[in-house]
């Protein structure tokens, strides 16, 4: 099967501990995804933590609103240092492998970096054109809430 990788890079105004305890949190997500995507938790524990052989399952709506059935995420590694990696597929993209990369430049500014391989037969191209949109986003939506919540 055909995959396709992309990655968007940008520079945060926060330092690399803030940004990562900001990853930790479901409504994060939430928050940096709306409205390209919704994720809805369908684990009865909403506490949700990024950690290393964890599997969540949510209610996925593109754009917010388009059922799009259930994402699974199983996280393969999380730390600080090493950032998130996860193994995620629904019924549309069976692949879709995330990796999160932070690099400390100095102590106000955090490189972040969305990379993602999509497998999703004939349908890669479009999806990962969704996915170069949904990233670019996401960045913007991250450097937004950073700058007001600046101590």
């Amino acid at each position: 099967m055909k995959t396709k990788t992309i990655a968007v890079t940008t520079l945060l105004p926060a330092e690399k501990s803030k940004v990562f305890r900001r990853l930790q949190k479901l409504e994060t997500l939430q928050h940096v995804a709306a409205p390209y995507a919704k994720f809805i938790s369908l684990d009865s524990n909403q506490d949700i933590e990024w950690k290393e052989g964890s599997t969540f399952h949510f209610h996925f709506y593109l754009f917010g609103i388009i059922p799009f059935g259930v994402h699974t995420i199983h996280v393969l590694y999380s730390g600080e240092e090493t950032g998130i990696g996860t193994e995620e597929h629904n019924k549309h993209v069976p692949i879709w492998n995330h990796r999160i990369y932070l690099e400390s430049i100095d102590q106000e500014t955090t490189r972040y970096t969305d990379e993602v391989e999509i497998s999703a037969g004939w349908k890669t191209p479009l999806v990962a054109l969704w996915a170069k949109a949904f990233y670019s986003h996401r960045q913007r939506k991250w450097q937004k809430l950073l700058s007001e919540t600046k101590s």
